[in-house]
């Protein structure tokens, strides 16, 4: 028998191991079958390509065998193995492709460091967090001997040599106190289940079963041998070879939604980088979609290890929406939080994968409106979301959403609003900043009304955040109607005799409500009511200026510039008015009239009141 010292950096790091990662203990067992797996697939390749190993018969399997009387856990597999040299190699030199970064890689985050474990070949070394001792059989393919590895993850190791009737290797585990909560077939069936249900090899459970005994009359115990996970990862078998039924059924399992799912798209690339995508979307927004802490509903696999579904990098927030899984070939396997954020592998992953959802919707738009439709209703808003940050993608997104407008019932989308517009329309116009009701009876339509000139109805909260950096649709300037400029659009030369024409009444109106706006002009865009309110092209509206100070927010003192109907009856009285205490009446009322349109409060109610029953005692 060999005595071994670990290395000095061992000691520490197997200290920090077990003192650091306890609520998160379960992991253990998915180091341990990832470790099996990956010796199943070595002596697969090897059976397949390499001699003499061709000639080696290849029965793969992981086997679980639990002895609850004797808190002992055995994982044993028919892979590769290990000789002499190679248990000295893996187990007594700890994470070889850097064990200094590891130790400084270590935070005290249990649920961060358990997923970085794996990452610098450590993971073996977690089963000391629930093990006092661990003994290792195994035996090298195309070699006779055998070697035992034993140790109690504090000194040192000991290596002798052992009895092995296959090649493969054999992992015991003698739980501690910490580690006797796994000595529950339940347990360790629900954790495979968890991490390792879909790798490609088939996961034996050997335990004691309480089953009926209908001689006895009386539950016996047995002892029983139970493959635990499905041993097939739907998601690499060819699309041919599936039927709608098996992704509902997939999507299912993995969303816990017992609703069939609207849509999905199921992705294999090849090339440069290997992975496998499967996306599904539900037919319900998930709950949480407008919480701030939403549970990302993508799934991180690693040649088919579950590796986390709580990574919010995966995917960008606005497809939060989303369940399925990524599966990837050639990422480490338990990639950090870190690394997954900088990892430039997942990085082109997560940008072809946005590229494939994106343009399978934009197909199902174009194919099947009707469906389309009901995702709309759905997930309209986190589309528009990707506006304002994703702007590679801007150009499809802009197809993608769907607005109401002044031209059709429901939905419709910017193309088509294009494809309305006149032959010398000088942009597409919106209107914004309120409920859709109110935003439909605003007198900032009647000119449009009039030429017949569809308008965009935006009533979404987050439209004026959104639309605030979208200047164009395709090579159409999008232009809001709540703006001064806009009234350019359709003046004509009759305009500027009508504004001198006023122009006294405007400056009297202008003197009488002095710093409430910061101007009063000839309104261009009116046809029925007599006044309404604009504002600058880089301020926001008033309806957002309330919302900015409801939540606390400082705002410079924005003033909105009032406009007048020069046609209107009221103001035709109005410029032959002598008495200025009306004047001074019907100026604020013009004023007030056109805030309470957009939506905005008087502010003294006391006073509005008493100035409209003036009035209204004149005119009776």
């Amino acid at each position: 028998m060999e005595k071994l010292e670990f290395q000095t950096e061992v000691n520490q790091l197997l200290q920090l191991i077990i003192h650091s990662l306890y609520s998160h203990r379960e992991i253990f067992l998915r180091e341990l079958v990832s470790n099996s797996s990956d010796a199943l697939d070595k002596l697969k390749y090897l059976n397949l390509t390499t001699e003499p190993y061709k000639s080696l018969t290849f029965d793969p399997r992981i086997d679980l065998e639990l002895d609850e009387k004797e808190s002992t856990l055995t994982v044993a597999d028919t892979g590769v193995g290990m000789n002499h040299d190679d248990l000295v190699a893996h187990l007594g030199t700890i994470a070889r492709s850097g064990t200094k970064n590891f130790l400084a890689g270590l935070s005290g985050d249990a649920r961060r460091d358990s997923n970085l474990i794996g990452q610098f070949g450590v993971g073996f070394y977690s089963a000391f967090m629930v093990a006092d001792k661990v003994v290792v059989i195994s035996r090298k393919a195309g070699e006779d001997e055998a070697w035992k590895w034993t140790s109690d993850g504090k000194t040192g190791f000991e290596i002798e040599p052992a009895e092995r009737t296959v090649a493969g290797t054999t992992v015991t585990l003698h739980f501690n106190e910490e580690g006797k909560e796994y000595a529950n077939s339940y347990k360790l069936r629900e954790i495979v289940k968890k991490y390792s249900n879909h790798i490609a090899f088939p996961i034996f459970l050997t335990a004691d079963k309480h089953e009926w005994d209908p001689e006895e009359k009386k539950s016996v115990q047995k002892r029983t041998t139970e493959q635990i996970n499905s041993a097939s990862a739907m998601w690499t078998r060819p699309k041919s070879e599936l039927k709608d039924e098996d992704y509902r059924e997939m999507y299912k399992t993995i969303s816990g939604d017992p609703e069939d799912p609207l849509f999905w798209f199921h992705t294999k690339a090849e090339g440069t980088s290997e992975y496998t995508t499967l996306f599904f979307v539900p037919s319900h927004a998930p709950m949480d979609m407008y919480q701030a802490d939403y549970r990302p509903g993508v799934k991180l696999f690693v040649k088919r290890v579950f590796i986390t579904d709580d990574a919010k990098e995966l995917m960008p927030g606005y497809l939060r929406f989303l369940r399925g899984i990524i599966d990837s070939e050639d990422l480490p396997l338990n990639v950090s939080r870190e690394i997954l954020q900088q990892n430039k592998i997942l990085s082109n992953i997560r940008t072809a994968s946005v590229k494939k959802v994106l343009s399978e919707l934009k197909a199902i738009a174009s194919g099947k409106p009707e469906e389309y439709l009901k995702f709309i209703d759905q997930f309209n808003r986190p589309l528009k979301e990707g506006l304002y940050g994703d702007f590679l993608n801007r150009e499809t997104l802009l197809d993608l959403i769907r607005v109401k407008s002044t031209k059709v019932e429901g939905w419709t989308s910017l193309a088509d609003v294009k494809s309305r517009m006149q032959e010398d329309q000088k942009g597409m116009y919106y209107i914004m900043g309120g409920a859709e009701a109110l935003l439909r009876t605003s007198p900032l339509l009647e000119i449009y009304r009039r030429k017949d000139i569809e308008v965009i109805i935006l009533d979404d909260e987050i439209d004026e955040i959104v639309f605030s950096g979208v200047d164009k649709y395709q090579d159409i300037e999008l232009k809001a109607v709540n703006k001064t400029s806009t009234s350019e659009d359709f003046k004509d030369e009759s305009d500027s005799g009508k504004s001198d024409a006023v122009k006294p009444l405007l400056e009297k109106i202008k003197a009488v409500l002095g710093a409430s706006v910061k101007d009063v002009r000839a309104s261009m865009r009116l046809a029925d009511s007599p006044s309404c309110v604009v504002l600058d092209e880089d301020e926001p509206s008033l309806k957002m200026q309330q919302m900015m100070k409801a939540m606390g927010q400082k705002l410079p003192d924005i003033k909105p510039v009032l406009e007048i109907n020069p046609d209107h009856e009221i103001v035709k009285k109005l410029e032959a008015a002598t008495d200025d205490a009306l004047v001074g009446d019907a100026a604020w009322l013009l004023l007030e009239q056109a805030l309470l349109i957009e939506g905005v409060p008087v502010e003294n109610p006391g006073v509005f009141v008493q100035r409209l029953n003036r009035v209204l005692s004149r005119a009776v």
